[in-house]
């Protein structure tokens, strides 16, 4: 069984990663190689809290219990959903979006650090990747 902390703990030892100030997300620090950005630092999000639809006009409440995680692919979610449904699951607001969501009372604790760091490298420079791989070989 898992919490938000190993979350933290698993997300904050991964290279540039940084924490949201406003809410439980975690996004990988990058810089924007070439274009008229060129420079610019972008967080791109690879792990946040669920945000679900209590009330259908009401905002989306944070739900502590559920990590969505960025995959790599709709194939990869696809694959995800159908390997165990007590711990993945999606909603309508995924549709069509790389993501699942994880009930962390679910999931193993080895399966949610290979989901966290599975999530981070879909979003990480391919540079940064592969530097992580080299420090870390399996």
């Amino acid at each position: 069984m898992a919490d938000q902390e190993d979350v933290r703990r698993i997300a904050m030892a991964l290279p540039e990663v940084v924490e949201a100030e406003d809410r439980f997300a975690f996004s990988v620090r990058t810089t924007v190689a070439k274009g008229k950005h060129a420079g610019t630092v972008k967080d791109k999000g690879f792990a946040w809290v669920w945000l679900e639809r209590i009330h259908p006009k009401k905002a989306r409440v944070p739900q502590p219990k559920v990590l969505a995680v960025s995959v790599a692919d709709l194939g990869e979610k696809e694959v995800l959903l159908a390997s165990d449904t007590d711990v993945f699951f999606t909603e309508a607001h995924y549709h069509g979006y790389p993501a699942v969501m994880v009930r962390l009372e679910a999931v193993a604790l080895d399966e949610l650090e290979e989901l966290i760091i599975d999530a981070w490298r879909c979003q990480a420079p391919a540079g940064l990747v592969e530097q992580y791989d080299r420090d870390h070989p399996v």
